[in-house]
């Protein structure tokens, strides 16, 4: 009998496609689907059956791996060596701490006065723009941007160059030569600028690597992937936040009363939205067994995170949004030692934006109903094209 197809979008933005929930709450929560690339994959939907994939290392991040999880049918040219995020033990250990200081508390908190300069420019010019503004362009997208051009010595003059090569490639409705084409020319403007500043040193995170000794072609798959991870999946946290907090003005008031509450509401949001949905995924490189399910090695195994996100065995009301929830067991950002290396700074990026909007315009409201806004069904990471956005002038 052929695996039913993977539903890939979502019919609300504040929960997990259906089929996914069916999955997770039918029999062992594991079942396998038909992927948009006629590749068939077990499909894992239970929160601790995830987490017990993400730590087990029978399970392979190598995205090389002719039988790891794909949502097209071309295979991805080797244009580069492979990132920290496909590489397994031991070669991820080093790899790994060779940039992970980079993002600890301690140096967020340095970076902390920066990121608050660049929201309050950015929520300047948008109080000094045309009323409606659309949020997206205004602060949710450009904000991350700066902070990781600043990061990792990326001209921000070139935004618009990466964002546009950005959005091709992580586009599900675009071409397959579209989407080679588009990473193709940012590899190239990376591995151009690598060059550059590894004959004349510079004091980023990109030059700090260079520094240490690592090879050019090292350092390029981790300024690709920090640099399209970077922006995209805070870009969208930012619009789903406000927008969900929008529709919730006596959450939103208790916020603003007490800033204390936004961290915990940052983990719930971050909870809810999951942007990085199928993000979590492997494959076996050995038989495994999973709740009562023998995943033979070889088989690709795909992770519903936002299914496992609203699994009511681990949350209670899972499907509830809860500001003052806090947990922090999702898999928004990962499990293990693959998880998001920047998560430390994707944290302190969205609870200074939310604090700062809502308390410099307490008028902020939609321009347009919250379900006619054009959410991403057609990318691989979620979040919303356009937000409009108004306010009334404080008398």
């Amino acid at each position: 009998m052929t695996a039913p197809a993977l539903q890939t979008t979502r019919r609300c933005a504040y929960a997990p496609p259906e089929e996914h929930a069916r999955i997770r709450d039918t029999g062992s929560g594991i079942s396998q689907v038909t992927l948009p690339s006629g590749q068939v994959a077990w499909a894992l939907s239970r929160l601790e059956h995830i987490r017990a994939m993400l730590t087990d290392p029978r399970f392979s991040v190598n995205r090389r791996d002719p039988n790891f999880p794909r949502f097209t049918r071309e295979l991805r040219a080797n244009t580069m060596r492979r990132s920290i995020s496909q590489l397994d033990p031991p070669e991820h250990g080093p790899a790994r701490r060779a940039v992970v200081g980079e993002f600890t508390v301690r140096r967020m908190s340095d970076l902390r006065p920066r990121i608050q300069e660049i929201v309050d420019e950015h929520i300047d010019a948008m109080l000094a723009g045309p009323r409606p503004a659309d949020l997206v362009q205004a602060l949710s997208l450009s904000v991350p941007s700066l902070v990781i051009c600043e990061q990792l010595g990326v001209p921000y003059e070139d935004h618009d160059f990466f964002q546009a090569r950005t959005s091709t490639m992580v586009s599900r409705s675009l071409t397959a030569e579209d989407r080679k084409q588009a990473r193709l020319e940012l590899r190239d403007y990376l591995r151009d600028l690598i060059s550059k500043k590894a004959a004349e040193p510079t004091d980023d995170l990109l030059g700090r690597q260079l520094a240490q000794g690592n090879d050019p072609e090292d350092v390029l798959p981790l300024a690709f992937s920090l640099l399209v991870a970077g922006h995209e999946t805070t870009a969208g946290m930012i619009s789903l936040g406000v927008v969900a907090l929008l529709e919730r003005p006596a959450d939103l008031a208790a916020l603003r009363e007490d800033p204390a509450r936004t961290l915990p509401a940052i983990e719930e949001l971050l909870r809810i939205f999951t942007v990085v949905e199928f993000g979590n995924s492997r494959v076996a490189v050995e038989d495994v067994e999973i709740g009562g399910v023998t995943i033979r090695a070889g088989d690709p195994v795909l992770a519903l995170s936002n299914a496992a996100n609203h699994d009511p065995s681990a949350f209670d009301e899972a499907d509830e949004i809860k500001l003052d929830r806090g947990a922090r067991n999702h898999v928004a950002f990962g499990f293990g030692i693959h998880q998001c290396i920047g998560q430390n700074l994707a944290r302190m990026e969205l609870q200074i934006v939310f604090d700062t909007l809502f308390r410099r315009i307490p008028t902020l409201r939609l321009a347009m109903p919250a379900d006619e806004l054009p959410y991403k069904g057609d990318a691989l990471y979620y979040g919303i094209h356009k937000v409009p956005v108004t306010w009334e002038e404080l008398a």
